[in-house]
Parts: structure tokens; C-alpha cells; sequence
């Protein structure tokens, strides 16, 4: 996760890195925290590295933690996916529950 965010924060593409991460990520994806998975898929869509693959096994992650996830792990996940054009389903569901809810405790 370190790797792809300094790669991703240096603007600097490696093709075959990141297919690297993405298979070795792949399968240790469980042992991945909320930050982790937002900071990687952050670098995948920044450097515009497709990877539907880890993808995937981000979103199945996502899944299960996307409750526990920061605003900000949120936004930075779904926008990876977004810039990448990658369904996720559940994180934009927590995204529309939680502005719905923010919002009814603000009104008046």
C-alpha cells in the first residue's frame, strides 16, 4: 500500500510494479485496513492503472469494512473507482446513507 501511494504521490507510472502489487495484493487483500485500501486504490486510478482484478478483490473488501471507513477513505475509494470507471456498488451505497443521515441531523 506504502509503495503504490509514493508512486501514485510522485506522479510516477510502473506498469509492471503495480501489476506486482495488484497480484501480491491480491492475496493478502483480508490483512488490508480501511487506509490501505483507500491509498491504493488512489494510486492505481492516479497513475491511470487499471487492474479489474484487484478490483475486485478491493471492492469484496470494501464490502465488509466500508462501514468503518473515514469520510475521507470513502471519498478517495470511490473516487479511484470512479476515475477508473469500476462499479462499487457498496461504497457508494455508504456514501448515499451517510449524506442522507447527515443531513436529517442538520435540518432543523
Amino acid at each position: 500500500a506504502n509503495t503504490a501511494w509514493a508512486f501514485g504521490t510522485l506522479g510516477a507510472p510502473a506498469p509492471q510494479l503495480f501489476d506486482a502489487i495488484a497480484r501480491a495484493s491480491e492475496q493478502r487483500i483480508s490483512s488490508f485496513n480501511e487506509q490501505n485500501l483507500a491509498n491504493t486504490a488512489w494510486a492505481f486510478a492516479t497513475l491511470g492503472t487499471p487492474a479489474p482484478q484487484f478490483f475486485d478483490a478491493i471492492a469484496r473488501e470494501c464490502g465488509q469494512l466500508v462501514s468503518s471507513f473515514t469520510p475521507q477513505h470513502l471519498a478517495k475509494t470511490a473516487w479511484a473507482f470512479e476515475t477508473l470507471g469500476i462499479p462499487a456498488p457498496p461504497i457508494f451505497e455508504v456514501i448515499a446513507h451517510e449524506t442522507a443521515d447527515s443531513n436529517r441531523r442538520s435540518s432543523p
